[in-house]
């Protein structure tokens, strides 16, 4: 379907692909993962013609069309949202224009042209294209009376979805997503889900939403020291067996046929259990074709993220009374919010409107005035908080990373060099990295030191507001594992549906009208028909 021939990408003297060769074959979803700067948004510009490699070729079977999410969200300001819809089939909607002009300048001498126009329209099923782009837009969040609107008058969160149906529009036979799910919410994320689930054609996504890629893919393609290898199944079937893979590689006294047989139960075991998720009858491939011979063990490297305690809280922890908050603008954010918190509790906050989560979080860490309405920390409690913007933590640029930390020491050993480097070494800031100036910080470093800071805390309450924004797959992995481990109590939102569902056991949903609160997995809140029911009042 889409065959990758002797590429190469050179920056400078930075080798980013060598020589790679590879197909992407139809009735497949490949998840591109590789660590940050590795090259996955550059391999997807190469696939979809938007950049030059510095040699070697990419081609696609002939008579197959591409589709590309597009990125630049202003790119189609000026055109109707339905058109622009339709616009994601290039040919198709050439063939419409031409067809309007002619009319639009009707004579018997372009009679015959117009003929020949109309069966081409008829059999790429023209006729049915507004309708299909309407339903598109339906399933995605659009409703009826923004159709005809134009792209400038939709909010960014709008254009995403409707370039996200442009897309998908037509049926392409090559289908290419650089981070899909980004600005959705989970309901949207989840139709996604099932509709690339059942996709008989060639996608190929970057993505950091691990959920996202065990639902969708059948591959996950790894960048890895400038090659790309393919291995069949999903995010969480590369993760264990890569881990595992790497664990046997260090059991040098193993017997081969014992190792063999560990790598053989291991996917028996994970088969087993892909064949009773929604996922797998959904998806309906490839967990029988995994093979012992393609595990190997992962190059990357996971942050080590601890957090300890200097205490254990009592069990009075936080108490909060009628709590109400509306924003600069006059929207009402929350209103008569009750919430009991017990220790031990690991709560994901949500809210149809993010802006309510950040506020909720602002208010309760002092940094922002409620309305109306109290809140009570126990006594025994200390908490750390992780925002959504950090960058008052970062206005003297002048620190190096080592002095940056040095500030959240807790005793004079925390505050020798030695003790701050290695640190630093385990967030993987090694060697001069750890002398790097913070202005210079991309966003994820920014969110690794900031959860460094955390960390020499040792506070017993965490309130993390997105913490997985900016980070990569290996930094939310091993954040994920870290919060399911923590001892003490937590406040936390986030977009990544794995992370919500692996940590939480309690939801906490933020509206106009109070707070929905239920005990038990995410999974769990968004699948239970009283709280769907009682969303609809509480937001009405």
């Amino acid at each position: 379907m889409l065959s990758v021939s002797n590429l190469s990408v050179q920056f400078g003297k930075r080798i980013l692909f060598d020589e790679v060769n590879t197909k992407f074959q139809t009735g497949n979803c490949y998840g591109i993962i590789g660590a940050n700067g590795a090259g996955k948004s550059t391999f997807l510009k190469i696939l979809s013609g938007k950049m030059e490699p510095t040699s070697g070729s990419v081609s696609i079977e002939p008579g197959k069309r591409m589709s590309v999410l597009e990125q630049n969200h202003n790119a189609y300001d000026e055109n109707p949202v339905l058109e622009t819809v339709v616009m994601g089939n290039k040919e198709l909607f050439a063939i419409k224009k031409e067809i309007d002009a002619l009319y639009a300048d009707y004579s018997d001498e372009n009679a015959e042209r117009i003929g020949e126009l109309q069966v081409a329209f008829e059999e790429m099923n023209g006729w049915n294209a507004d309708s299909d782009a309407a339903a598109l837009l339906s399933n995605l969040g659009i409703s009826e009376d923004l159709h005809y609107s134009l792209m400038k008058d939709l909010d960014g969160k709008q254009k995403v979805r409707v370039l996200l149906a442009q897309a998908l529009f037509g049926n392409p036979d090559v289908l290419i997503m650089d981070e899909p799910t980004n600005d959705l919410d989970f309901e949207t994320i989840g139709w996604l889900e099932n509709f690339l689930a059942n996709y008989d054609n060639c996608v190929i996504v970057v993505s950091h939403d691990r959920h996202f890629l065990d639902a969708v893919c059948t591959h996950i393609s790894d960048i890895d020291f400038g090659k790309i290898n393919h291995y069949s199944g999903n995010y969480s079937f590369w993760y264990e067996s890569s881990q595992l893979a790497a664990k046997q590689r260090a059991q040098q006294n193993k017997k081969a046929e014992d190792k063999k047989k560990e790598l053989e139960e291991f996917i028996r075991r994970f088969s087993a259990n892909v064949a009773k998720s929604k996922q797998a009858t959904s998806r309906k491939k490839m967990i029988e074709k995994l093979n012992v011979d393609e595990i190997k063990p992962s190059s990357r490297r996971y942050p080590a993220i601890i957090f300890d305690r200097d205490r254990e809280a009592g069990d009075q922890i936080l108490n909060i009374e009628g709590l109400t908050k509306t924003d600069a603008d006059g929207e009402l954010l929350f209103s008569n919010v009750d919430v009991n918190l017990q220790k031990g509790d690991k709560v994901v906050i949500i809210s149809k409107n993010s802006k309510a989560v950040t506020a909720f979080y602002q208010i309760i860490t002092e940094n922002e005035k409620a309305d109306s309405g109290k809140y009570n920390w126990g006594v025994t409690t200390t908490q750390s908080y992780l925002p959504l913007d950090n960058s008052k933590y970062f206005q003297d640029g002048s620190l190096n990373l080592v002095d940056w930390l040095r500030q959240y020491a807790q005793t004079e050993e925390e505050r020798e060099e030695v003790f701050l480097r290695g640190f630093l070494g385990k967030m993987i800031f090694s060697g001069e990295e750890a002398l790097k100036k913070s202005n210079v910080l991309s966003g994820g470093e920014k969110v690794r030191c900031m959860l460094s800071r955390m960390m020499m805390k040792r506070a017993n309450i965490l309130l993390l507001d997105e913490p997985t924004n900016h980070l990569d797959l290996e930094s939310i992995q091993a954040l994920n594992n870290s919060l399911i481990n923590f001892k003490g109590t937590l406040l936390f939102s986030t977009h990544d549906h794995e992370f919500a569902q692996t940590v939480a056991n309690r939801v906490i949903e933020l509206t106009p009208n109070g707070a929905i609160d239920r005990l038990g997995t995410f999974d769990e809140y968004l699948e239970d028909s009283r709280i769907k029911e009682l969303k609809e009042k509480m937001y009405a």
